[in-house]
């Protein structure tokens, strides 16, 4: 028994149910690639130290990521209709706040409890779908989500642009709000309430200990480049993280009902899944923060010309994540994951090439690379997390997907940000003085003039130039990994390609029940 309603939906009913779905999908991309380009309009009218504009992201991926898994868990146990609405709605209301906030601090709390509503409204969507659609029909659903993802990413930071220039910065909250009311409204009226029956309710311990873990790590990392990574208080931080993660772990192992179910990492194409989703982190989502801020605060471009440049990144999210859902009849998914990260690593390499006051039409080439190579494995990613659990806690397993990949791309952007204002300091060198660390946290949220101020020794076009060296140093970090990563997720995945989904299933059902076994 899923559901307490046992009438089929109709075809009309789950084509709206999928349109609900995908409108809140849409509006998630507009949250961060939003800001992102309006960083430097909103430093100018808020203020704020370089630590706090970067919460400006980091407080909604944050919040977003490290609550994912606890939201797929209250879906499966109070109703994943009712979660998907409580979410959107919530995710609406803090939008619009955020349009009429005057503070920083205020601004970073509402997108703090923006990504609440967002992992609410994510997770119980995601695993309505499921519980609407099975086969094949599941897959093309999760695809088209997947797309709709994509459309957010592609004409949000040009739609932003043009918003910010016409109305200000304020404005391009709009459209988010817009987008949620509308899934809030078709899930009114379509959606229908499922749940789990076996579900026992929120695995609070092991939600608070994974939450304060992350969230201790992030301020850790956001407040390294400031005061040093021997900073007393850095040092305490990052231990403290530790140990809640050491903590979550013991609590998931000896808890009856976890909220990660850590005996699914026995199964190789489940961990492949989560590497699959960590993987759009460092070889995409960063850059959807960083060059716009690159473009704007230290190139000088427009809010409209950075969008258009941002365009050529992720506009293959607009039709590819289909196609490779179509792939998928004559190559495996590792084969076509694989190979999307290996071309997203060339991207990469080549972009690394082109410092800053390149000329915008040589960056088409390697942002096209970029995001088409990402375009492929992200196609499969969410369709491959549901299909190696048990329907029933179809909530389960898209939360921890969910979270694996958005919390990576919280805990990959406060990493990079780190490593860029490190490199962007020993770019500077020693002529810098000691307000070069200032000065390369103020470059990072693309406030050229404040980091020229503070390094007045250094003139305006060799600060460019070190931030340019900086970021193709980064690049070439960032190249690296994902080709790492190419390898082991081609490894993980292929290694269980010979293995059919329902004998996924029953190994997984067998593992499950000889955990319950040794638990009793």
């Amino acid at each position: 028994m899923i559901s307490p309603q046992t009438k089929v939906a109709s075809p009309t009913e789950k084509f709206f149910v999928l349109v609900a779905v995908c409108c809140a999908a849409a509006a998630m991309p507009l949250t961060f690639t939003g800001p992102a380009v309006a960083l430097p309009a909103i430093s100018r009218t808020l203020g704020g130290s370089p630590i706090a504009l970067n919460w400006v992201t980091n407080a909604f991926m944050l919040t977003f990521g490290s609550c994912l898994m606890a939201a797929g868990a209250l879906a499966d146990s109070f109703g994943r209709r009712r979660i998907f609405l409580t979410g959107v709605g919530s995710f609406a209301l803090f939008s619009a706040g955020l349009a009429l906030a005057k503070d920083i601090v205020w601004f970073d709390i509402l997108r703090a409890l923006q990504g609440l509503g967002a992992a609410a409204a994510f997770s119980g969507g995601m695993a309505s779908l499921a519980q609407e659609f099975d086969g094949a029909a599941r897959m093309r659903a999760f695809s088209i989500v997947g797309s709709s993802f994509g459309v957010g990413l592609a004409f949000g930071p040009i739609a932003s642009g043009l918003m910010i220039d016409a109305f200000g910065w304020p404005s391009i909250f709009i459209l988010v709000v817009a987008l949620a009311l509308l899934a809030f409204g078709l899930g009114a009226r379509f959606l229908r309430e499922s749940r789990d029956p076996d579900a026992t309710g929120l695995d609070w311990q092991g939600a608070l200990s994974f939450t304060l873990a992350l969230t201790l790590f992030t301020y850790g990392v956001l407040r390294a480049p400031e005061t040093g990574w021997s900073d007393p208080l850095v040092i305490a931080l990052l231990i403290g993280a530790a140990l809640f993660f050491l903590a979550f772990g013991i609590i998931e192992r000896v808890v009856k009902r976890p909220m990660l179910d850590l005996s699914l990492f026995r199964y190789p194409r489940f961990v492949g899944v989560q590497l699959l989703a960590a993987a759009p982190a460092y070889a995409f989502v960063v850059l959807l923060i960083l060059l716009p801020v690159r473009f704007v605060g230290i190139e000088g471009m427009s809010e409209i010309a950075a969008g258009r440049m941002m365009v050529a990144l992720s506009a293959p999210l607009l039709i590819l994540p289909i196609v490779a859902g179509l792939l998928t009849r004559w190559f495996s998914p590792a084969t076509i994951c694989g190979t999307g990260l290996l071309i997203s690593a060339a991207g990469l390499f080549w972009l690394s090439h082109f410092t800053a006051g390149t000329a915008p039409s040589a960056l088409i080439g390697p942002l096209l690379a970029i995001g088409t190579g990402i375009s492929l494995p992200w196609g499969l990613m969410d369709g491959l997390a549901v299909s190696v659990v048990p329907k029933e806690r179809a909530g389960m397993a898209t939360g921890i997907f969910s979270t694996t990949r958005v919390a990576g791309e919280g805990v990959a952007l406060a990493i990079v940000s780190a490593i860029l204002s490190a490199l962007i300091q020993s770019s500077l060198g020693a002529s810098a003085g000691e307000r070069a660390s200032v000065a390369a946290q103020q470059l990072v949220t693309g406030n050229l003039g404040a980091a020229a101020t503070n390094v007045p020794a250094i003139g305006h076009d060799a600060i460019i130039q070190g931030y340019g060296h900086a970021f193709s140093g980064l690049l070439w970090l960032l190249t690296a990994i994902t080709v790492i990563t190419a390898v082991v997720v081609f490894s993980f995945l292929g290694r269980s390609s010979s293995v059919t989904p329902t004998e996924d299933l029953e190994q997984l059902q067998e593992g499950e029940d000889a955990l319950r076994v040794s638990k009793a």
